[in-house]
């Protein structure tokens, strides 16, 4: 039995019908945070599992990805530390078993739930934690487009918020010198 259910959190309200893009791993990591209230719950947990979408698309998170998804988490979250970890760790696992049937559906999940502000945050922090080490690759920068047209986020604004990081883009970076 989820924690969600023990507490009677799990069950759609009164007169709303649970919705298909409420998956299974945005209910998990939910489950992790039933201290807060099961909307804001449900929020971090689609956010987090979108930053291990965008760091896991080269099938590897590196530690320096890992320590910027927490930090992120712990600030857009306000969340204390520990938690911050939890969501992460649980975000990552449930990424590396479900990813590729998930992805799209917890997208689609946040896109209902957040603001537009709230999606034009989480690209920053896409980008972020693409940035985390070596730059941002291409393959990490395409994954960012994919939910950003995922999210419904207009091409200006996603080119208003890349620019922010072109000092970090590869594919604008000057090739190191061969020795």
């Amino acid at each position: 039995m989820s924690i969600l259910k023990f507490l009677k959190l799990d069950a759609a309200p009164a007169g709303r019908t649970r919705t298909s893009a409420e998956t299974e791993t945005v209910r998990k990591i939910a489950a992790a945070l039933d201290q807060l209230e099961p909307d804001r719950a449900k929020f971090v947990a689609a956010f987090a599992y979108i930053l291990s979408r965008v760091a896991r698309v080269d099938l590897k998170i590196t530690t320096p990805e890992t320590e910027a998804m927490e930090r992120i988490v712990m600030e857009q979250g306000n969340l204390p530390e520990e938690q911050a970890v939890l969501v992460v760790q649980m975000a990552k696992t449930q990424n590396v078993l479900f990813g590729g049937t998930e992805n799209y559906l917890v997208t689609r999940e946040f896109n209902r739930i957040a603001t537009h502000e709230q999606k034009l945050a989480l690209l920053g922090c896409l980008f972020a934690v693409s940035a985390a080490e070596n730059g941002i690759s291409t393959l990490e920068d395409n994954e960012v487009s994919q939910i950003a047209g995922e999210l419904r986020i207009e091409h200006r604004d996603f080119i208003s918020v890349r620019s922010r990081f072109r000092d970090r883009l590869a594919v604008l970076m000057k090739p190191a010198p061969k020795e």
